[in-house]
């Protein structure tokens, strides 16, 4: 009963991306852009969807499990630093795509205000492929843990499973497919984490006995983490700070940010948003909940994968059919995001990093498997945890691209060799402060994205005098 309602869920998701084709135009712009008009609601579910992966079902559970109520300030601080970002980027983006007639975000990046800009453009081009690349694969990891555990397939089996599914639909429709087949996704998914956290609470003894649980776990219900190098509340706010940075790299993610590209009118963008940040706001303080109770409810951290605390709590605690329910909540936000970083790293490839762009969709198509294929062998070979994973391909790409899209967006205009510098000076130091360690202590966003910003802006009025 498990695996019919889990199958079932998922054939609704492929019919879905494959009846796409029939509004296909089947030319490049139309592939990886949806030709422009795409509805502010996709636009919205399909963002969000996609942002809230298995990094959320998986990883951001895991991390709460372990953490406790200190996990809050992540949530408050991504959203927060999402939106912040949001105000000053996404319409501008949007009338970007439009004027320099762009189909990727590297390219729109590099050619804001007409010209070419091939080095720039094929820099930003290998960043976002060896990245998402390593994005895919967490995607594609997390799909896989939750099959092992639900159904004891092997470690492989929901990684190849998920990786054929996404290469069916996105063969048929590109982008539109993807943005399709994430809108219903993101309403599996929330009604999902929904059911499992009614449940899982009412199983506890309500709310009053499930916070009385808490409190007897040591250290659980501190409003910070234990771990922190300042102590008390000062290292409480620069955590919490680093984490709105983290937020705010959401606009560094071509495969997100690609959705409001997608839009049908920069003026329907205030709507695309509305859409997005009351389903991200729900589903985050719901996700972050179920973390919590997980803790309690399943006991003992030292003997358990964190990141397993979802899927095993729902086959615990729910009838088969239910458990099919979550199950596909938690595999249709790994496809939702491993989808979208494939047409990525594809668009990457035919468009920005070969020195002729490639124009015939079946070419693309081919590209676009690929893609899959190696996101796949990554997945298969990976051996870091899906959080970490995803914590290092987010913070990379944001570091790299976020200072330059900001400056872009308040009309600085810097050149080629300065924006190549300012990129490679953000993913330096994005790198340089994880392997140091020193993401324990800050979220290495933070200091990459300021030292990038600070690199154009004051390269550029340097270059002024």
């Amino acid at each position: 009963m498990v695996v019919a309602s889990f199958l079932f869920f998922l054939g609704v998701f492929v019919v879905i991306g494959l009846s796409s084709v029939r509004q296909s135009r089947h030319t490049k712009q139309d592939y990886y852009l949806a030709s422009s008009s795409v509805h502010p609601a996709l636009v919205g579910l399909s963002a969000v969807a996609t942002n809230n992966s298995g990094y959320m079902f998986i990883g951001v559970i895991g991390y709460t499990y372990a953490t406790g109520l200190a996990a809050i300030w992540i949530m408050f601080g991504w959203i927060l630093g999402d939106f912040l970002a949001s105000i000053f980027v996404h319409q501008r983006l949007r009338k970007a795509t439009q004027h320099c007639d762009e189909v990727s975000y590297a390219g729109v990046l590099s050619n804001w205000y007409g010209g070419k800009h091939d080095a720039l453009q094929r820099l930003i081009g290998i960043v976002s492929l060896v990245f998402l690349l390593a994005y895919a694969s967490a995607q594609l990891v997390a799909g896989s843990k939750a099959l092992q555990v639900l159904f004891g397939w092997p470690s492989w089996g929901g990684a190849v499973m998920g990786a054929t599914l996404v290469l069916a639909y996105c063969w048929a429709g590109g982008i539109r497919a993807s943005i399709w087949t994430d809108a219903a996704q993101s309403l599996v998914m929330i009604v999902a984490m929904g059911m499992l956290l009614v449940v899982a609470t009412l199983s506890l003894g309500g709310v009053s006995e499930s916070l009385t649980l808490m409190s007897s776990v040591d250290g659980f219900l501190d409003w910070f983490p234990k771990d922190l190098v300042l102590p008390g509340l000062a290292g409480g706010l620069v955590f919490a700070v680093s984490w709105l940075f983290a937020g705010m790299s959401v606009i560094g993610q071509p495969h997100i940010m690609v959705r409001f590209m997608a839009l049908d009118d920069h003026r329907s963008m205030l709507r695309a948003r509305a859409w997005y940040y009351l389903w991200f706001i729900a589903f985050y303080a719901m996700a972050t909940a179920v973390g919590m109770l997980s803790r309690v409810y399943l006991g003992d951290p030292a003997a358990f994968d964190a990141e397993l605390a979802l899927p095993t709590m729902a086959q615990q605690l729910f009838p088969p059919v239910f458990v099919g329910v979550v199950l596909a909540g938690i595999f249709a936000a790994t496809l939702s995001t491993a989808d979208s970083l494939i047409l990525s790293c594809s668009a990457a490839i035919t468009h920005d990093v070969l020195p002729h762009n490639i124009e015939n969709t079946r070419e693309i198509k081919m590209i676009t498997a690929l893609v899959c294929a190696l996101a796949l062998a990554w997945a298969l070979l990976n051996q870091e945890s899906v959080f970490s994973l995803v914590i290092l391909a987010w913070s990379g790409l944001a570091s790299a691209f976020a200072p330059l899209l900001l400056v872009l967006c308040i009309g600085r205009r810097p050149g080629q060799t300065l924006a190549i510098i300012a990129v490679l000076t953000g993913l330096g130091v994005s790198l340089l402060w994880r392997f140091a360690g020193l993401h324990s202590v800050v979220y290495e966003g933070m200091p990459a994205m300021l030292l990038g910003l600070t690199v154009l802006l004051a390269g550029e009025r340097l270059a002024r005098t």
